[in-house]
């Protein structure tokens, strides 16, 4: 089947770029990446011919070859012997996952997720892990510490994480020597990839553990103990260095980051460190004035005293009774707000006090009312003229 061009695949123009070509790469490899379309062979094929593009492009020299020749250049038709053989090209998979994955996945994971280059020994980095943890309002304003339970990956015991068998050891690769890569003689260019052997290890197993099989690492269930501060946030992370997947044979541990979510509260809204509540009271106690009683987030109540003819939406700030601020001593304030509440299901006598009180009432009691309802003859009045 004929292939794709490449600048094609990538969906870009001939000239573009190495950051533009990057860029296309990126935004591609997420939408077709297997962990986000399980089970989809068309986005499998589409991702591997995606990688084998960039992997050709991403090179200056590869690239001029593949401008100049076409694909020609890396499968025998420049006289080489095809892919995969001595003196040919074969794009390998991890070799541009390896540039790229920081990338795709650094910023979720504080610029370090994923990233698994291999170290002496055939060592990698053990993958980051994220764990979503909900709490209270009440648990972000005391803080607290939990126990989770997070399924990860840790060094086998067998082996000590070596991957070889008890009594071996990881020997060095005989077709890279060690180094992980390979080149090959392409015409006038020498190209380097991954070796196909070691896959990038630099060392190949023998005799792998029968209880890892030769990965370094087994599947578990870990409990960890998670402090949360006070005053955390919605959307806070918590970072926990070294508590991620254990490395590939040895190698370095990846770190589990915590997301906080804070579940809304029946009485409180949260905006940074202030809370604000609202708080209906009485028609009698809006005109008279008098005391209420508030709920703070402690627990506590606080008296408010309401004045004389207070409307609806009427605020009081009570200073340091909202949310303590991460690693700090400041404390934000509470906002209560007032609503003023119409009774309902009068009696006979209550309705006749109301209506002998309107009798009785005058512009001086209602002033807003008798100022709008002056605007509004003012407004009709213009419009008759």
């Amino acid at each position: 089947m004929t292939k794709r061009d490449f600048y094609d695949v990538l969906g870009v123009k001939r000239d573009a770029s190495a950051d533009e070509l990057k860029k296309a790469y990126r935004a591609k490899a997420k939408e077709l990446h297997p962990d986000r379309n399980p089970g989809d062979a068309e986005a499998e094929k589409n991702f591997k011919e995606l990688n084998e593009a960039y992997d050709v492009l991403k090179d200056e020299q590869s690239r001029a070859a593949y401008d100049q020749f076409g694909h020609a250049a890396f499968d025998g038709g420049m006289g080489g012997r095809g892919p995969g053989g001595p003196g040919g090209f074969n794009p390998d998979f991890g070799s541009s996952m390896s540039d790229i994955f920081d990338d795709l996945f650094g910023e979720f994971m504080g610029g370090r997720g994923g990233r698994r280059g291999g170290g002496a020994g055939g060592r990698m980095r053990g993958q980051d892990l994220r764990y979503n943890m909900e709490i209270s309002l009440e648990e972000a304003f005391e803080g607290k510490k939990a126990q989770i339970r997070v399924p990860t990956s840790v060094a086998c015991e067998t082996c000590s994480g070596s991957g070889a068998a008890p009594g071996s050891s990881p020997v060095t690769c005989s077709t890279c020597s060690g180094a992980g890569k390979v080149r090959a003689s392409q015409g006038f260019f020498t190209v380097e990839r991954t070796c196909p052997t070691c896959h990038g290890r630099g060392q190949t197993i023998d005799k792998p553990c029968q209880s890892c099989h030769g990965a370094g690492r087994v599947e578990r269930e870990r409990t960890l103990s998670v402090t949360i501060p006070q005053g955390v946030e919605d959307g806070t992370r918590i970072r926990l260095t070294g508590e991620g997947e254990a490395g590939m044979r040895g190698g370095p541990a990846g770190d589990l980051y915590i997301f906080l979510s804070v579940r809304p509260h029946s009485l409180f809204q949260r905006d940074g460190a202030d809370l604000f509540c609202r708080v209906p009271i009485a028609m009698p106690v809006a005109a008279l004035g008098g005391e209420i009683d508030v709920p703070t987030l402690n627990g506590k109540k606080v008296k408010v005293k309401v004045p004389e003819g207070a409307q609806t939406g009427r605020q009081f700030r009570l200073r340091g009774k909202g949310m303590p601020v991460v690693n700090s001593r400041e404390i934000g304030d509470l906002y209560i707000q007032i609503t003023v509440e119409t009774p309902v299901k009068l009696t006979k006598a209550q309705k006749d006090l109301l209506k002998q009180f309107e009798a009785a009432a005058t512009q001086d009691n209602n002033p807003e009312s008798a100022g709008f309802f002056a605007k509004v003859k003012d407004f009709w009045d213009g419009f008759q003229n």
